[in-house]
């Protein structure tokens, strides 16, 4: 199966890269390639797109501006040389967000999570979107979920992390991953905060399962690796790991 893909960048060298990389991914057909927001505006009012490719830092008609004024929005991958536009980018349900110099590498992933949520669209377009089914009255380790082979039970500490999927979210344990019919957003309402932290606009991490953070990276057991932002990962020092950290001096 084939996907359409739109390309907008007013940077033509950064347009002609980036467009270099999407042929080289047989499941994608460029329906076009845009120097501009509003000429990528007309398009989108007329033709069905996937996926759109698109730079932020444009004349007239911004990335997001374009995102905005979509009624029916396909799924955005932003490409941008400003990685201070990441959490606007992901407010607005961005599904990827790349910094410039992108990569064959990053573009292909980007692409893959994209196929992949279109693909889970379409099969759970006949089930309800349900909340987790969570009593905070009660002492269990577990949860339930709806997934699109069923309900399944999990224990907490057998997640390691979440990744937000737009309306859906996949969740990672050692040896297996489960696509949740919940967003990231209402997970995070819903999942024990004693247990699970939010680091970053697209990830959820299990506190038990942190092996080392850096500045930027946390680190997770089974060789997980997900980004943190300054102020969630303040927010992680304070509520999860200073209480707990050997203290050089004793009072």
């Amino acid at each position: 199966m084939t996907y359409s893909c739109l390309i907008v960048d007013d940077n033509e060298i950064e347009r002609d890269a980036v467009e270099m990389h999407l042929k080289k991914i047989p499941s994608l057909n460029i329906v076009a390639v845009c120097s501009n927001g509003i000429e990528a505006s007309q398009i989108l009012s007329t033709t069905a797109i996937d996926i759109v490719y698109s730079d932020i830092d444009m004349p007239e008609l911004s990335g997001m501006d374009l995102l905005k004024s979509l009624k029916k929005q396909p799924l955005f991958i932003f490409i941008t040389s400003f990685s201070e536009y990441a959490a606007e980018s992901f407010n607005l349900d961005a599904l990827d967000f790349i910094v410039k110099p992108a990569t064959f590498e990053r573009i292909l992933k980007a692409t893959n999570k994209a196929i992949e949520y279109i693909v889970l669209r379409k099969q759970v377009n006949k089930l309800p979107v349900e909340n987790l089914n969570i009593d905070d009255k009660t002492d269990d380790d577990y949860f339930f979920f709806r997934e699109t082979k069923g309900i399944t039970k999990l224990k907490y500490n057998d997640v390691i992390y979440i990744e937000s999927m737009g309306d859906f979210s996949k969740l990672f344990t050692r040896i297996d991953k489960h696509i949740i019919l919940v967003s990231l957003k209402n997970l995070e309402k819903q999942l024990p905060s004693k247990i699970f932290s939010r680091v970053h606009k697209q990830y959820i991490i299990n506190v038990n399962h942190i092996v080392t953070l850096t500045n930027h990276e946390v680190h997770l057991e089974n060789n997980f690796l997900v980004p943190i932002s300054a102020s969630n990962r303040q927010e992680l020092l304070e509520k999860s790991i200073d209480k707990k950290i050997l203290s050089r001096f004793l009072k």
